[in-house]
C-alpha cells in the first residue's frame, strides 16, 4: 500500500456534522446508518493519496476551500494545509443545507 501523502483531520464542527448525519439515518434505520458513516469516513480518507480530488468551492466562497461530493445529497467541505500536509475536514452538509 502507499504511503499517505497527507494526513486527514476532521474539524469538531465537521465530526458533530457526521454524527447528525448518522443519526437522523438510524431513526429509521441503524444498519444503513453505520454503513453510512463509513462510507463517508472512507470516500473522506482518499484525499491522503489525493488532496485535489474534490473541486474548489462554489462562488462567494472563500478560494482555499474545496467541496468534494461524497454522496448525491452530501458535500464534503475541507482544506489542504501544505505545509503540514493536512486535508482538514471542515463541514459535512446535506446538499439543501446552508452551505458551509
Amino acid at each position: 500500500m502507499t504511503q499517505p501523502l497527507f494526513r486527514v483531520a476532521w474539524r469538531p464542527m465537521a465530526r458533530e456534522d457526521l454524527r447528525a448525519i448518522v443519526r437522523y439515518i438510524g431513526k429509521d434505520n441503524p444498519t444503513r446508518a453505520q454503513s453510512f458513516g463509513q462510507e463517508l469516513r472512507d470516500k473522506t480518507g482518499r484525499l491522503a493519496q489525493h488532496s485535489q480530488l474534490g473541486r474548489q468551492g462554489r462562488p462567494g466562497l472563500p478560494e482555499w476551500l474545496r467541496e468534494l461530493v461524497v454522496h448525491p445529497n452530501d458535500i464534503v467541505f475541507y482544506r489542504v494545509l501544505t505545509e503540514s500536509r493536512t486535508v482538514e475536514i471542515l463541514r459535512v452538509k446535506h446538499a439543501a443545507q446552508q452551505i458551509p
